[in-house]
C-alpha cells in the first residue's frame, strides 16, 4: 500500500495498514513532515502495546512494515495508494495523474477527500474503474468509520477490494455515491457552518454554542470545537465545495468563518481558531484539552 501525504491523515492510515500487517510506503516531498510521522507513528505504536492493545511481535512487525520516501517512484509496485493530501481538486488531479503513470495497471488509485468528485478526479487517469474514494474520519487509528465513494466509472471489483481492505482495518463501511461532501459532510458542514452563524449573529458566546450542542445533544464535542479540531480552512473548503456542487445558496460559507480563514486562524493545528489554544496551553501548562 502506499499513503500519500505526511499530515496527522496520512500517517494515521500508514498507522492502521502497519498495525494490521500490511506494508506501507508513506510518501510526502517534505523530509521533516516525514520524520515527524515516522517519530509519531512509532509512539503510538508503543503506546498501543504499553497498553497492552496489540502485542510485542505486531509491534515489531509495525515498525519493519513501514517505509518513507520522499521519491513517488518508489509507490510504483503498490496495490492500492490512498491520497491524503491538500483538500484541492487541481493538487489532486495533477497527483493521480503522476501516480497514473508511475504504479501498476492492477492498482487503485483512493482519495482521501471528503467532498471533492472522485469522478473529477478518475478523469485525470487512464483508469478511471480504478479510482475510488476512501475517507478516513479524523484520526485515522481511532474513528471507526469509512466512507467509500464510487465514481462514476469505479468497477465492483475496485469498491470491493477497498471495502476489504477497510474492514481488514477494524472499521465500519459505509457507501456513497458521487455527490458533493458525500453522506457525513454533507450533514456536518451546514451544521457546523450554522454554528458560525449562530456566533456572528451574535445569538450566543461560542462556549454555549458548544454546550448547548455537546449537553443538549449528546455530541462529544460541540460544533465549533470540532471546526477547530478538523482545521477552519477544511470546513471553508468543503462548505465551498458543496455550494458549487450542489447550486443551491443555503451552503454558502458563513461571512465569519471566511473572516477567520483569511486571517489565518485555521484552528488548533495554528494554535488559534474559534478559541485560542496558545493561551489555554499557556494557562494549563500543556495542550489544551477540547
Amino acid at each position: 500500500m502506499g499513503v500519500v501525504g505526511a499530515g496527522q491523515m496520512g500517517a494515521g492510515i500508514a498507522q492502521l495498514a502497519a498495525v494490521n500487517g500490511v506494508d506501507v510506503w508513506l510518501y510526502d516531498l517534505d523530509s521533516e513532515a516525514l520524520t515527524k510521522a515516522q517519530k509519531s507513528i512509532s509512539n503510538n505504536i508503543q503506546r498501543l502495546l504499553t497498553k497492552g492493545q496489540i502485542s510485542q511481535a505486531t509491534s515489531v512487525d509495525a515498525v519493519k512494515r513501514l517505509r518513507c520516501s520522499s521519491r513517488l517512484e518508489d509507490l510504483h509496485s503498490v496495490d492500492i495508494v490512498v491520497e491524503a493530501i491538500v483538500e484541492s481538486e487541481q493538487v489532486k488531479k495533477s497527483l493521480f495523474a503522476n501516480l497514473d503513470k508511475i504504479v501498476k495497471s492492477s492498482a487503485i488509485l483512493a482519495s482521501n477527500t471528503s467532498s471533492i468528485s472522485i469522478t473529477r478526479l478518475a478523469s485525470a487517469t487512464s483508469r478511471p474503474s480504478q479510482v475510488i474514494g476512501m475517507h478516513f474520519m479524523n484520526p485515522p487509528p481511532i474513528m471507526k468509520l469509512v466512507e467509500i465513494i464510487r465514481g462514476a466509472d469505479t468497477s465492483e471489483d475496485a469498491y470491493r477490494a477497498t471495502k476489504c481492505l477497510a474492514e481488514r482495518f477494524g472499521k465500519t463501511v459505509i457507501c456513497s455515491q458521487d455527490y458533493s461532501g458525500f453522506i457525513v459532510n454533507r450533514i456536518l458542514m451546514p451544521m457546523i457552518n450554522e454554528a458560525f452563524h449562530t456566533l456572528y449573529t451574535g445569538v450566543a458566546t461560542k462556549e454555549d454554542i458548544d454546550t448547548g450542542m455537546k449537553l443538549g445533544t449528546n455530541h462529544p464535542m460541540g460544533p465549533l470545537e470540532l471546526a477547530d479540531f478538523i482545521g477552519l480552512d477544511v470546513c471553508l473548503s468543503i462548505m465551498n465545495v458543496l455550494q458549487a456542487g450542489l447550486g443551491d445558496d443555503k451552503y454558502a460559507p458563513c461571512p465569519l468563518l471566511v473572516q477567520y480563514v483569511d486571517a489565518g486562524r485555521l484552528g488548533k493545528k495554528r494554535g488559534v481558531g474559534v478559541y485560542d489554544y496558545c493561551n489555554a496551553a499557556a494557562k494549563t501548562g500543556g495542550s489544551p484539552r477540547l
